[in-house]
């Protein structure tokens, strides 16, 4: 065997190992969500069940059903806009410059780097002066205008990547700025978009923080249901590994429908720079 494919065998193995290295948890959840409750023992955790039992799918999706759906309400739109509003701040401060953009550019960069914990309380006394605490527009609100950083910054370096030259023979047309908007950019930004939306609805899918302190009750998303199925006296780990599967079923979904188009909007320079 010649040296080079040595070196190759070799990086195929260490790619494999760590592969299922990093795999084990999601093995030992699977397993664990298809047995009965008494066979769930910490020392038997590795071992296939010696019966299929789908009983603590059902009981998962009976308890967080209403949450999966309020994970929906608040997701869709959440994603929508602020993907909308990203591709209108992107679109002015890379095409139609100003005195000042840069610096209106990086003080919405700033956005980025605010932690959550630092504005909870002030946050908090916010949404409950305008009326939208423990509610999925309040949740839907925070998630935009955090949202709005991270959005700005994919388009304005996907519309960099656009020529000039479009946008002026444009207006030479007598094309306008929603107009250009419309018909040029939305076309030609579609794979941004989608590098975008699959960004924002894993985001907002998966975090925590904001929907446990925002909602109660029969207003909180999915993640924190998912929290609370654990109980208070015995933790029924197959349930809680059942929902746990569900819970991050339509991100993976997203992935495996969606990601080649991620992937191709990322080496089309959507999030350079």
């Amino acid at each position: 065997m010649g040296k080079g494919k040595a070196v190759k065998a070799l990086l195929y193995t260490l790619c494999i190992t760590m592969s299922l290295f990093f795999l084990m948890p999601v093995y030992v959840m699977i397993v664990t969500s298809l047995k009965p409750l008494d066979q769930v023992t910490l020392a038997d955790m590795w071992k296939l069940p010696t019966e299929i039992d789908f009983s603590s799918y059902v009981t998962a999706f009976t308890k967080l059903a209403p949450n999966f759906m309020n994970s929906l309400y608040l997701v869709i739109p959440a994603t929508l806009l602020s993907a909308l509003l990203g591709s209108l701040n992107g679109y002015v401060l890379s095409k139609w410059k100003f005195k000042g953009a840069d610096t209106i550019f990086t003080f919405i960069l700033f956005g980025m780097f605010i932690p959550y914990q630092s504005i909870l309380i002030p946050m908090i006394q916010f949404l409950r002066e305008i009326g939208l605490y423990n509610s999925i527009p309040g949740l839907i609100f925070v998630h935009v205008v955090y949202g709005i950083p991270i959005t700005t910054l994919m388009f304005r370096n996907f519309y960099s990547a656009i020529p000039d030259e479009m946008i002026e023979s444009a207006k030479i047309d007598g094309a306008g700025f929603l107009r250009i908007f419309r018909y040029i950019m939305i076309p030609l930004s579609i794979t941004g978009f989608v590098v975008v939306a699959i960004w924002q609805f894993t985001n907002i899918w998966n975090e925590f923080l904001f929907a446990v302190t925002i909602t109660t009750s029969d207003q909180q998303p999915i993640m924190v249901a998912l929290q609370n199925l654990s109980g208070s006296q015995i933790v029924q780990w197959n349930v809680q590994m059942a929902g746990a599967l569900l819970a991050a079923l339509p991100t993976l979904l997203v992935y495996i429908f969606l990601g080649k188009y991620f992937v191709r909007g990322l080496l089309a320079g959507s999030v350079k720079g």
